[in-house]
């Protein structure tokens, strides 16, 4: 017990030393892109037919503290962000970022661990039926399936699908809620409106990431199916169900759980794109708008921060589920 706390304490320690190194990278983006936050408020303001002065930028830079010196800025953020979850205000639409963020984020955070969800459910009993089966059809039928999910992209997926729904529905399955729910408060009715739209993307994300996973679980399988203590089980009188799960099912899992962060953060990655395509009015989209559309650096250095910050904390959650799993991993850390 004492060395599994040393180990839960161990990796909290590394996961917010983590933290602390990325919010420094993403500070630095921030601030180190041409033009400052006052300079491109003002400079968008100027093309409304303001005339602003240098003496206006000056001012504006001393409102937000970008005169002060860069440790000095860069600690007041984390600090912010750390202690009172605050991200400041949007740098180009003046609005706070927390309000801005504080429904569409949550929205692309249960997308995007459904997606993951959804993908290991499916990927680790059909990895695990494809190594062990002696079926030759139902096996390529399989592989087939897992090499098209990872050949075909999710946003061509997206559109093989909107393009079917429309030509035989007339529907096109964008956005993540109906005319009538978009602007409307949180109801019952609402919440089962996003569920019968949310499946999409839910799906599409979770397209590449079950074939990944699924080739992953079949590998681990194949390997630990061959090694010498399955032979000493079945020599032992061990077999079938028993067998599969007690000895090489359980030893497959531990690398499976370990990269669930790293499986959250592809279906991250995709994120933008997919919700570009279907129009989807979540954090994802955001990114996209302030990247590429509108160059609101302190917006996207949010979004970036608080993706991060759950990838990191994924990390933490599998790191002490494989530890509860394989006693090794945390003898291993702490001796």
């Amino acid at each position: 017990m004492l060395k599994f706390a040393q180990f839960t304490i161990t990796r909290a320690f590394l996961s917010l030393f983590t933290l602390l190194a990325v919010s420094l990278i993403v500070f630095s983006l921030m601030e180190f892109v041409p033009a400052n936050c006052a300079e491109r408020y003002l400079a968008f303001k100027n093309t409304q037919g303001q005339n602003i002065t240098t003496q206006d930028i000056a001012a504006e830079e001393k409102r937000l503290g970008l005169d002060k010196p860069f440790p000095v800025r860069w600690v007041n953020w984390v600090g912010n962000v750390f202690f009172r979850g605050d991200f400041g205000d949007s740098c180009i639409l003046r609005l706070n970022i927390n309000e801005l963020l504080s429904e569409k984020f949550w929205i692309s955070l249960g997308i995007c661990l459904s997606a993951l969800i959804f993908s290991y459910i499916l990927a680790i009993p059909i990895g695990i039926y494809s190594a062990t089966t002696t079926n030759a059809i139902s096996n390529n039928l399989i592989r087939f399936l897992s090499y098209l999910g990872l050949a075909l992209p999710n946003f061509l997926l997206a559109l093989i699908i909107m393009l079917f729904s429309t030509i035989f529905f007339q529907e096109s399955l964008t956005g993540l809620f109906s005319k009538e729910y978009r602007d409307a408060a949180w109801s019952m009715a609402k919440f089962m409106d996003f569920l019968s739209r949310a499946w999409l993307p839910i799906f599409v994300l979770g397209w590449s990431a079950t074939a990944f996973a699924m080739q992953t679980v079949r590998a681990l399988m194949l390997d630990e199916i061959g090694k010498l203590y399955v032979t000493a089980a079945l020599a032992r009188g061990i077999s079938g169900r028993t067998l599969l799960w007690r000895y090489p099912a359980r030893h497959s899992l531990g690398p499976v759980v370990n990269s669930l962060g790293f499986d959250l953060n592809r279906i991250f990655n995709d994120l933008p794109v997919v919700a570009l395509i279907l129009t989807l009015t979540e954090a994802g989209a955001l990114l996209i708008e302030a990247l590429a559309r509108s160059n609101d650096q302190q917006l996207a250095g949010a979004i970036i921060f608080l993706l991060t910050a759950s990838i990191v904390i994924v990390n933490f959650v599998t790191d002490i589920m494989l530890a509860l799993m394989d006693p090794r991993v945390r003898q291993g850390l702490v001796g």
